[in-house]
């Protein structure tokens, strides 16, 4: 996309023209290069990419700018190679193209290059038509839009829009980020700026386009489309937007030109629809080639396109190591908190609903583990500011539904736990792949509850996996003090969140009432002013469940043993100190029990006698 964009400045930089001085005007003011849309460095002026931005030095995010994952690490760079040496070169000639995150690029036939006379016409009369439809006169923009990528969530947004930034440090390319949460004024500040590469989310891009901004109503000149993540994005019920943003793309500011460019690391992974559809009269079976075509043509795509897939069988990185533990529901909430005592580190903790992150988030503030939230009803600068912080600390857990699943490339994520088994396999391969990034390790965790057999059994039968992964290693002495500790938290609470809905709801009928100018009696509060007395009693027993809590939460939850003969000797009891793991990780304490287990087996063959050969 950037070769994209530097090729059509070296293409339209106009020829300079002598001052009166001699030499030329770009001399005399530097902010007329910025203007015109000309690099302003010396190695960019020939359309190309200066040599300090290599792969080496910052890990392309393909160039498409879709996939902007890879931190400039030397290890990460050579796999991303691997995905950019089949990528890039589909991307260099001017034919429509499309692909999948690190699994596929799809790729059409070309179409006849146009002259460029018959261009500038058509370009005329899509201004003219532009021109009717805004009922005045419109400027032709020194700087159109060339590039223009789309994702479904806003935090793959800003993560993209940072990489193009760092690949473009040196070149006179702008780039503006649309998403939905921020101030429109100021976005559409940016855009009266002209960049000439945008990353949108499609709710607040099609907003814009409807507003008819100057900058968005002559998408014809478009030179390069990106959709990521684009199985999410097309699913039906979801992006309404899109399918009429596309809709334009594809009809009235069709550019034969154009390049089209479809990722997604679930693009060609298929799951059978349910039963209780197949047996209906149309339905029928699709297969990988039936669901690729189904995405073209949502997308618009003409002609014949090329795939690249680069996908595992598994669907899975090799590097990813995934085992499971089978309890009951009730049970999770004991688990979850075992392993993140146990197995400190950078912990993504996924569910299926905002009210489980709500509670979890409750549940574990009360356990001294201050975790961090994010979900689709938080404030946008919350969200954003959640995830950089996570991305930071080194020991800390965030509890986040799907909305962090896809996309998002956070440094080192040790463990990935599944605290609800995901509702389709598309799901649990993007949740999975937010750890083992790249050549580094990672461990994913699946709390499999009885009402998750289903979800759990169609995942591995979907993906070609054995369903017997190896079960994570608990130590169960401990559990009865785990068990002790979260029914005091689950307590409080409950009682924290009772109290909180209630000043809610007082809060809303005060207001209420003051709007409608009439007086309150005490029977319509809910909660404290209704009852002083109760609730004084429980505010009380809140206390006195706090104070056991924190009494528990002083305590090391894993003790060592007694080593002393005399444990009293010294006159009083010594302290007990949690044992020292020596940097032992969930992997390592999961290799330990495969090792074991494969020992008796060994010792079984050794031990069995040799059969004797008698001598004739």
């Amino acid at each position: 996309m950037i070769h994209a964009v530097l090729q059509w400045q070296a293409k339209k930089k106009p020829i300079p023209a002598l001052s009166n001085t001699g030499a030329p005007l770009g001399e005399t003011s530097n902010k007329a290069g910025v203007e015109t849309g000309s690099p302003g460095r010396a190695g960019t002026e020939s359309g190309a990419l200066p040599v300090e931005i290599g792969i080496e030095g910052e890990a392309l995010p393909s160039e498409a700018g879709a996939k902007a994952r890879a931190p400039p690490s030397q290890a990460r760079a050579k796999i991303g190679a691997t995905v950019s040496n089949q990528v890039l070169p589909s991307c260099d000639d001017d034919d429509d193209d499309a692909g999948e995150g690190p699994s596929s690029l799809i790729r059409e036939t070309p179409f006849p290059k146009q002259d460029e006379h018959k261009e500038e016409k058509l370009d005329e009369e899509q201004t003219r038509k532009l021109k009717q439809e805004l009922g005045g006169t419109i400027a032709h923009p020194r700087r159109p839009l060339l590039g223009l990528v789309l994702t479904p969530t806003r935090e793959l947004a800003v993560q993209v829009k940072q990489h193009i930034d760092a690949v473009a440090k040196f070149t006179s390319i702008k780039t503006a980020i649309l998403v939905g949460g921020m101030s429109t004024q100021k976005q559409q500040r940016m855009l009266n700026r002209q960049p000439e590469i945008v990353i949108a989310t499609p709710g607040r891009l099609w907003e814009l386009v409807k507003d008819k901004h100057p900058h968005l109503s002559n998408l014809r000149q478009l030179r390069c489309l990106v959709v990521d993540e684009a199985d999410r994005m097309v699913e039906k019920g979801h992006f309404a937007e899109l399918s009429q943003l596309l809709e334009v793309l594809s009809d009235a500011q069709y550019n034969p030109k154009r390049q089209t460019l479809v990722f997604s690391a679930t693009l060609t992974l298929v799951h059978q629809a349910p039963a209780r559809i197949l047996h209906k009269k149309h339905a029928k079976k699709i297969d990988k080639t039936a669901k690729l075509d189904l995405l073209m043509q949502k997308i618009g795509m003409r002609g014949k396109p090329k795939v690249i897939d680069l996908t595992r069988k598994e669907a899975t990185v090799e590097t990813l190591t995934e085992t499971k533990i089978h309890c009951e529901t009730d049970e999770k909430d004991l688990y979850l908190y075992y392993f993140l005592m146990q197995y400190p580190g950078r912990t993504l903790v996924f569910a299926n609903s905002i009210s489980c992150i709500r509670r979890l988030s409750g549940l574990l503030k009360a356990l001294d583990v201050m975790p961090l939230t994010l979900h689709a009803c938080m404030h946008q600068k919350q969200r954003l500011r959640n995830l950089e912080q996570f991305a930071h600390l080194q020991d800390c857990v965030l509890l986040a539904t799907d909305v962090a699943a896809r996309g998002l490339d956070i440094p080192k994520v040790q463990h990935v736990i599944h605290y609800q088994v995901p509702r389709t396999s598309e799901i649990y391969v993007h949740r999975s792949g937010r750890t083992a990034r790249a050549t580094s390790e990672g461990l994913s965790l699946m709390l499999v509850g009885p009402e998750d057999v289903i979800n759990f059994k169609k995942i591995y039968k979907t993906l070609k996996k054995d369903e017997d992964i190896p079960l994570f290693p608990v130590q169960t002495k401990y559990m009865d003090a785990v068990k002790e500790r979260i029914r005091l938290a689950r307590q409080i609470e409950k009682a924290e969140y009772r109290n909180f809905q209630a000043c809610l709801h007082n809060s809303w009928i005060e207001q209420a009432a003051a709007a409608l100018e009439i007086e309150l009696e005490e029977e319509m509060y809910k909660g404290g002013k209704a009852d002083q007395q109760e609730e004084r009693r429980r505010q009380k027993q809140m206390k006195v469940l706090k104070k056991e809590l924190r009494h528990l939460l002083s305590q090391p939850l894993f003790k060592d043993d007694l080593k002393t003969k005399y444990p009293t000797q010294s006159g009083k009891m010594p302290e007990l100190v949690s044992p020292t793991r020596n940097g032992e990780s969930a992997l390592s304490c999961l290799f330990k029990q495969k090792k074991k287990k494969k020992q008796p087996l060994e010792e079984q063959q050794q031990g069995q006698p040799e059969p004797s050969v008698s001598a004739n």
